[in-house]
């Protein structure tokens, strides 16, 4: 299966958070499974982080990424595109670039964000339950 990590599905796997629920863990954990993170979610977290609403290491973080031989994902005139056609029931655009590019890759979105349902991409949620 192949799978793209919202940035804080991202962060909690990465900091081994408990808000990232033990089937969307064993996922990301699974060797068969695919597991993508977008160079959107590394830009999101370095615009936090400079606006004082996170502390995180970019270059750190993309460390890791290598290291777990996770899959970076650069953005695409493909995601472009399917990102102007989805809809707009909440305001934030990284959460949706990320789904435009989830369904580009055609992988599940692990996602805690309740908006997610309102869109056209397979998502799997981040909470057990």
């Amino acid at each position: 299966m192949k799978l793209l990590l919202d940035t804080h599905a991202l962060l909690w796997w990465l900091s081994d958070d408990k808000q990232l629920g033990a089937r969307a863990r064993a996922l990301i954990e699974d060797p068969g499974n695919d597991v993508l993170v977008s160079v959107v979610s590394l830009w999101e977290i370095a615009v936090k982080v400079r606006v004082g609403k996170l502390e995180a290491d970019v270059g750190e973080i993309a460390g890791v990424i290598e290291r777990e031989g996770l899959t970076l994902v650069g953005i695409g005139i493909s995601h472009l595109l399917t990102l102007m056609g989805l809809p707009k029931h909440h305001r934030d655009p990284f959460d949706h670039l990320l789904m435009a590019q989830a369904i580009v890759e055609d992988a599940a979105f692990v996602s805690g964000d309740r908006h997610v349902a309102g869109y056209p991409v397979r998502a799997i949620g981040c909470a057990d339950g």
